[in-house]
């Protein structure tokens, strides 16, 4: 590499806003590194800050009105980088540098059209209506307070009839604030908003890209490696299988792809991965056959957390009987990504709720003998599909809908049974079928089907059947973030519900979940 991808930086400063992560992903659409840390970091100094261009405060849910609200340290207003607050962070950049916030009379929620005011680097030139002298642009606000004082030296950039104060700029120590949200796709010039900042004012560069991506990773992990033999464990989805290309591009031979079969996989994803990886790219795989060691060990279990890491540690515990057997193995290789990162370190630091653990960074034994390597650890869920069309990955592999570390254990509710998994095996079967079928599948973003712990009375023919319930689950969202269910056609469904019924013996009825996230999560457990 002639330089680090990593040289131009923005990073972003998190107060808690469910948008955080869509800032860091934009400002790398952009061909910008981007990372995200916590507000209240305490490793936030200034040599972190060294690293960086410039600096996003993000917004957030609380209030700058109170005494204990989230606040932008000393060493990141002392740094010298330029800054852009977003909403929350506009307000605590005016309140920390001298100016005054107070609860709006009208609380902005959704569409606003705000007035570009007088010249400046950060919203000069860009617009969406021009009307009698003046630029507007159409932009998504989401706040119940506004600034009402500008801190000295401060100029008004934007406004709005409620919100007379909805933009500022100090030009000359490069800070910036704006109320409303240029990372969400509402903000129809949010990008270019994001483009001014990252490029105009930071001064970034654009090597953050998919080619120079991977001949970082490749760079980074033969220095890691050496000559050291790496395990991976291949599990099928697009993470494992993007982490299994990138290694094999950059070690070769020093790679043994484990496959475990556990008993919780899709229906024929075992003979798909053989077949994919060993027969066609030539990789060396050892498939272990685990299933009963897998559901012995989650018999009794019904919560959750306690199915994740009993699947997490018996993964582990197969990775050091394969090591074992294979020399110079000092290396497991896991497709850790970045959102696994940041919410396993919010939990960890109890700066987040524990929504669900994430089995590639949590629940590993403290005595585990391999070292662990994570290529995409640094990598959002989009950039790592890109990545795998670079490495010459199929398109219908690469953009396969995500499949949970812990399979079907947890879209089984409740315990794990083997008459459960494989029911539930054939009826998503049956699902995934039909939305391909309908050329359905592409157009959602993720769908299975969902075993439920309750028999209910059907008829079959004329016979009465009292078996197992199921539930289709297929949403839409842009960044997983936030997702609603998809619109799929009353006869669509009709067609799955009774394929389903009619096909499998053991299940009587067909629901459909139709809940948005938030408040549900996508997966059910």
């Amino acid at each position: 590499m002639t330089s680090d991808i990593h040289d131009d930086a923005v990073l972003i400063v998190d107060f808690g806003s469910q948008y955080s992560q869509l800032i860091a992903r934009r400002v790398r659409e952009l061909g910008v590194f981007s990372q995200i840390c916590a507000w209240d970091n305490d490793q936030v100094n200034p040599e972190y800050l060294s690293k960086f261009r410039g600096i996003i405060l993000s917004g957030g849910p609380e209030t700058t009105t109170i005494d204990s609200a989230p606040f932008a340290s000393d060493a990141i207003l002392s740094a010298g980088l330029p800054i852009l607050g977003i909403c929350y962070g506009m307000q605590t950049l005016a309140k920390q540098l001298g100016g005054a916030v107070e609860p709006s009379d009208v609380h902005e929620f959704g569409y606003a059209r705000i007035e570009v005011e007088g010249q400046n680097k950060l919203l000069s030139g860009i617009s969406d209506h021009h009307e009698d002298g003046k630029d507007y642009l159409d932009v998504w606000m989401s706040h119940g307070d506004r600034v009402s004082e500008m801190p000295e030296g401060f100029q008004l950039t934007a406004s709005t009839e409620s919100c007379p104060i909805a933009g500022f700029a100090d030009e000359e120590r490069h800070i910036y604030g704006i109320q409303f949200h240029p990372e969400v796709t509402h903000t129809l010039q949010g990008a270019r908003v994001l483009e001014h900042f990252v490029r105009g004012v930071c001064g970034c560069g654009s090597s953050w890209t998919p080619a120079q991506i991977v001949a970082d990773a490749i760079e980074k992990i033969r220095d890691q490696v050496g000559t050291d033999h790496v395990i991976l464990g291949l599990s099928g989805g697009v993470d494992s299988s993007v982490t299994a290309a990138l290694l094999a591009k950059a070690i070769g031979k020093q790679l043994t792809c484990v496959f475990v079969d556990n008993g919780l996989l899709r229906k024929d994803e075992a003979t798909q991965v053989i077949e994919m990886f060993g027969d066609d790219m030539g990789l060396d795989i050892r498939q272990i056959d685990a299933e009963e060691l897998f559901l012995g060990k989650l018999k009794g279990v019904s919560d959750p957390e306690e199915k994740r890491k009993v699947i997490g540690n018996t993964f582990i515990e197969v990775f050091d009987e394969s090591a074992a057997t294979i020399d110079n193995a000092n290396w497991l290789a896991q497709g850790t990504i970045y959102p696994d990162v940041i919410e396993s370190a919010a939990s960890a630091t109890g700066k987040a709720h524990v929504i669900k653990s994430h089995h590639n960074v949590g629940g590993l034994p403290e005595d585990m003998q391999l070292k662990l390597l994570e290529p995409l650890r640094e990598l959002f869920k989009d950039e790592v599909r890109k990545i795998g069309l670079e490495l010459g990955l199929p398109y219908d592999m690469v953009y396969r809908h995500p499949f949970p570390g812990p399979g079907l254990g947890v879209r089984i509710l409740g315990e794990v049974k083997k008459e459960y998994a494989d029911l539930l095996r054939e009826a998503d079967a049956i699902f995934i079928e039909e939305l391909r079928t309908a050329d359905l599948y592409h157009k959602v973003s993720q769908a299975f089907t969902v075993f439920l712990p309750v028999r209910s009375v059907g008829v079959v023919g004329d016979a009465r059947r009292y078996a197992h319930v199921v539930s289709l689950r297929a949403v839409e969202t842009i960044d997983f973030m936030t997702a609603r269910s998809a619109h799929l056609s009353h006869d669509f469904l009709d067609r799955v519900s009774s394929r389903i019924i009619n096909e499998i013996p053991g299940i009587s009825r067909v629901t459909l979940d139709i809940s948005s996230k938030p408040p549900a999560t996508i997966e059910w457990e």
